[in-house]
């Protein structure tokens, strides 16, 4: 991948129709679009920038963008959200902002549902501990969550339930909205099972220390978070419930979103989540540690998988993007080819079609 960007990488989204794209963003203001398919069927892995959104234009954001999304199923527009307080909505051709959310504080993560049919909201984590919800129809934002009681910083909203919203905050807590109900959360995730001598949902902490990463699994049963406090769960989201999975410590001195990932489509699932200079790679459900991705130079950000190719894409504050890849031959040890400057792939994992990834690492 050619190397674009000269600060950190804050976030990196993979279009959901083709799978074609990848967005990234960065903490000068950056934002770059790469031409990714094509890398998948040459023997050097090598892709292009095809357009790049530098300060200097007139709709660029002048600060650390810290989360870049693809419009779900369409890659002519795309969002971002900085800590210059705005959700801006880009037309993907022209590179020109269409629509501008003014918020009130610095915007730590945003997320748009991939599976929405009924609404168009933008759920957005803001510095100020409320959520904002940015309706793309009105050009507003129409809804506004409180329950945390300092500033949020992840949010992921709900394959299964369109309506599910799950946000985590600097106040330790993991919430769950149902986005039409305006009374206040459906639940605030206790950590202890309600063992903990608390009863009171105000007092449940979800962690002992900021919550900085969530996800939904691909099938929305499961909730996976990821706390300052070195701890990653997994929660039950029928019942809210801690599965009590134990991933043992997962070292996370990241005090901003981190953008963790699912895999889909290996024959257990696993998670990859960033860890100092590394990536962790879990199983979800038993959180057997089964491999570690050391190829960053620095604090790694963010990761996302990339389905049809069974790949990971991920970017850290050493300004490169750096690209893991299986071979799909399904036979024996999985060894990655090296790649062009700015990328590096994983190396010697085993096949993700039989045992998920696995690890004996090899720099490149």
């Amino acid at each position: 991948m050619e190397q674009v960007h000269k600060s950190g990488i804050n976030c990196v989204d993979i279009d959901t129709s083709e799978g074609k794209y990848l967005l990234s963003s960065t903490s000068n203001g950056g934002i770059a679009i790469h031409d990714i398919e094509e890398c998948f069927y040459h023997d050097t892995f090598k892709c292009k920038a095809v357009a790049t959104v530098e300060r200097t234009l007139k709709d660029s954001h002048k600060l650390s963008v810290e989360t870049v999304q693809w419009y779900p199923n369409d890659t002519g527009m795309f969002l971002s959200s900085s800590v210059d307080t705005t959700l801006r909505v880009w037309d993907t051709n022209t590179l020109e902002v269409v629509e501008n959310f003014k918020l009130e504080g610095m915007v730590y993560h945003h997320q748009m549902p991939k599976n929405a049919r009924k609404h168009c909201l933008v759920a957005t984590a803001c510095e100020d501990s409320r959520v904002y919800l940015c309706d793309l129809k009105s050009g507003s934002a129409i809804h506004i969550l409180k329950g945390h009681s300092r500033a949020v910083v992840s949010v992921s909203w709900s394959p299964r339930n369109e309506y599910l919203l799950a946000t985590g905050g600097r106040d330790n807590k993991v919430l769950l909205w149902d986005v039409r109900k305006a009374v206040g959360s459906i639940l605030s995730l206790d950590q202890h099972n309600g063992k903990g001598g608390s009863r009171s949902s105000t007092i449940n902490t979800a962690h002992n220390g900021h919550v900085n990463g969530i996800s939904f699994s691909p099938g929305g049963l499961h909730l996976l978070t990821y706390g300052t406090d070195d701890r990653l769960r997994l929660w039950d989201t029928f019942t809210g419930k801690n599965t009590l999975v134990n991933f043992g410590r997962v070292h996370n001195p990241s005090r901003k979103a981190v953008k963790l990932c699912l895999s889909t489509g290996t024959s257990k699932e696993v998670a990859f989540v960033p860890s100092g200079s590394n990536i962790e790679v879990y199983e979800v459900v038993t959180g057997k540690h089964v491999a570690t991705l050391g190829g960053h130079y620095n604090n790694v950000n963010c990761c996302t998988f990339h389905r049809h190719f069974q790949a990971i894409f991920s970017g850290a504050n050493d300004t490169n993007v750096l690209v893991w890849l299986p071979e799909m031959n399904r036979t024996g040890d999985l060894i990655a080819e090296p790649t062009e400057t700015g990328t590096s792939a994983a190396n010697k994992v085993k096949n993700p079609y039989q045992d998920s990834w696995s690890g004996d690492e090899e720099e490149t």
